[in-house]
């Protein structure tokens, strides 16, 4: 299959889809074309010459060096404009702001040796991240300046491969460890990672890392020394198992500081039949948080079908998730769940609430318009699924504490999306999201309708 994207797709972006169905499988949090990681695409069929000159950048993704040793090269650069309204219903620091972010992320991928016999890789890629604009001052996840998102060394054997060193991670579908390549600065782990693959779809993965924590300056993005990643992910076709272990030395919950172990035990079941898709993970977590247990969990659900007999062939989804809080404060059990490292815009392209005490009910529609376009239109309604437990944003800060309100239901959101493909390497995309407010957050503070537009063009190879 991949040969024949290669030989038909103009070999460049052939690891994706033609333009309007790619914009229309691609969410807000994945890369418009080819991979978000990079070094998961697999450039080797273009040792052969010819293949190499079907497209313009055929030279850059493979680059002979010698006997079974060859370079591929590629590039990310963006600019997203991001303007809101009322953010997070007036409370923000800087409730209407107006920013542009921009980055570029070039990367080098060594392959020494065939891959059916005893390999060694490197593989770094450069990030300049700035921005301008953002109010009242932009953080290491707008901006880290110059360094280092990921460096590491790979030796493999067969099926077998050990990586050492910096890396972007994404399991799944991105609920729990994601690359929040969404915001301008996407996330890193520095640590080991070893993987067997056991064929016919069948994959396992075992790993020990510590997030990377960006910092304002250039060259000094650090290696996090309170928060810790372990775990097996196992892939089987149509199945995901796996188990992750965390450790946070400050964890904060309801205003507390302690130490927090946590233990996630996951599976993921997905697939697709004839028009109908699916997608439905379901999470427990237990563990320890200063002296209280934890007993937290998740079930979210996608199923779509596609409609070919519909004027311009929709895709239509209804997504309903339940994430866990805390129900009852004192009893010595934390209900709250943590989505750990999630994909950066969780919901859509304006996500002010994250997965932690929410209950959450999704449609969309998508289609391909045609020329490279095409659209989505997005409904969301939130609640609150403990009363004692309150608002959480996607990284899991408090944005709103429960106080004395009952009330559950959070609020509602229109979203719509509009991409053009305008070539292989170009996408161009903008989004208007609205967010009216429900009875807790009118009770608990500001409650302001939110608006954001985006702009963006992003440009790969």
């Amino acid at each position: 299959m991949r040969q024949q994207k290669i030989q038909t797709a103009c070999l460049a972006l052939s690891l994706c889809a033609s333009g309007p169905l790619a914009a229309q499988t691609t969410e807000a949090w994945q890369a418009p074309t080819l991979s978000i990681t990079r070094y998961d695409e697999d450039w080797s069929d273009l040792a052969d010459a010819e293949k190499r000159g079907h497209h313009w950048t055929g030279p850059f993704k493979y680059i002979p060096l010698g006997d079974d040793i060859w370079l591929s090269t590629g590039v990310e650069l963006r600019l997203r404009n991001e303007n809101y309204a009322n953010n997070l219903w007036g409370g923000a620091d800087a409730s209407d702001d107006s920013y542009l972010w921009a980055r570029a992320m070039p990367y080098a991928d060594l392959h020494v040796g065939a891959p059916d016999a005893l390999h060694v890789r490197a593989f770094v890629q450069p990030i300049i991240s700035y921005a301008v604009g953002v109010a009242p001052s932009a953080s290491p996840i707008d901006q880290s300046r110059v360094d280092m998102l990921q460096g590491f060394a790979e030796v493999g054997v067969g099926p077998v491969t050990l990586r050492g060193g910096r890396q972007m991670l994404s399991l799944g579908t991105e609920r729990l460890i994601g690359t929040r390549y969404g915001p301008n600065t996407p996330l890193a782990f520095d640590g080991v990672r070893g993987s067997v693959s056991l064929g016919k779809g069948r994959k396992l993965d075992l790993f020990l890392l510590n997030p990377v924590q960006p910092g304002p300056d250039s060259f000094d993005d650090r290696t996090s020394d309170t928060r810790k990643l372990w775990g097996a992910y196992a892939t089987l076709p149509e199945l995901d198992l796996y188990y992750l272990g965390y450790r946070n030395r400050a964890a904060c919950f309801g205003g507390l500081t302690a130490r927090e172990e946590r233990h996630s035990i996951g599976a993921r079941a997905h697939g697709v039949r004839g028009s109908w898709h699916w997608n439905v993970e379901g999470v427990y977590q237990f563990g320890h948080y200063g002296d209280q247990r934890i007993s937290a969990w998740t079930l979210g659900s996608e199923v779509g079908r596609s409609l070919p007999f519909l004027p311009l062939s929709p895709d239509a989804t209804l997504r309903f998730n339940i994430v866990s809080g805390d129900r009852h404060r004192g009893d010595g059990t934390l209900g709250t769940f943590n989505a750990l490292f999630p994909k950066g815009k969780y919901f859509g392209e304006l996500s002010p609430v994250g997965p932690t005490n929410i209950v959450s009910l999704n449609p969309r529609i998508s289609a391909p318009l045609g020329n490279g376009f095409s659209a989505s239109l997005a409904a969301m309604a939130y609640w609150r699924y403990a009363r004692n437990d309150g608002v959480y944003d996607i990284p899991g800060n408090l944005i709103r504490a429960a106080g004395d309100s009952r009330a559950r239901f959070i609020g509602k959101e229109a979203e719509a999306t509009l991409a053009w493909q305008a070539t292989p390497e170009l996408e161009l995309s903008t989004s208007l999201s609205l967010f009216a407010p429900g009875a807790f957050i009118r009770q608990t503070g500001p409650a302001k309708t939110i608006a954001m537009t985006g702009f963006e063009a992003n440009f790969r190879f």
